[in-house]
C-alpha cells in the first residue's frame, strides 16, 4: 500500500551514505535523485516501496516528526541484526536492541538515523 516514505533532513552529504549503507544491508540501492537534485531514494527497481531523505521545499529545517517512525522489512532475523549493528556503526543511535517483543508478533530492531528519525528493522516471527 506505501509508495514510498520521504524523511527531512538537513545534510544530504551526511545522510546518503547513512542509507547506501543500509540499502546495501537490505540488497537494494539508489533508485533516483541526487544531492544536486535535493534529494535522495533508495528502494526495489520494481516500484515496491521505498525511503527518501529530502531538503525540505520550503527551506525551512528538517525536525523529527513525533510518533513518526518507518519500517523496513528485513527477510530474516540474522538481516534485523545486521541492520541494526550497521545503523549504530554509521553513527546512528541505538532505541531498541534486537529481539522479540512482548505481544508483538515480530523481530524487531529500532534504531534513529543521523538527523534523528526514527525507524525499525523488522521480519514476521519465525
Amino acid at each position: 500500500m506505501i509508495g514510498y516514505v520521504t524523511l527531512g533532513t538537513n545534510d544530504l552529504s551526511k545522510g546518503a551514505p547513512f542509507y547506501d549503507a543500509l540499502a546495501a544491508e537490505m540488497g537494494t540501492e539508489r533508485i533516483a535523485g541526487s544531492e544536486e537534485a535535493g534529494f535522495i531514494a533508495w528502494g526495489p527497481p520494481d516500484g515496491a516501496g521505498g525511503i527518501s531523505i529530502i531538503k525540505p521545499y520550503n527551506g525551512d529545517a528538517a525536525t523529527v516528526g513525533n510518533g513518526v517512525m518507518v519500517a523496513l522489512h528485513a527477510k530474516s532475523r540474522e538481516e534485523v541484526d545486521r541492520i541494526h549493528k550497521k545503523a549504530l556503526s554509521l553513527g546512528g543511535a541505538d532505541e531498541g536492541a534486537p529481539g522479540m517483543r512482548e505481544g508483538e508478533p515480530y523481530y524487531v530492531c529500532y534504531f534513529r538515523d543521523l538527523d534523528g528519525n526514527k525507524l525499525n528493522a523488522f521480519t514476521m516471527a519465525e
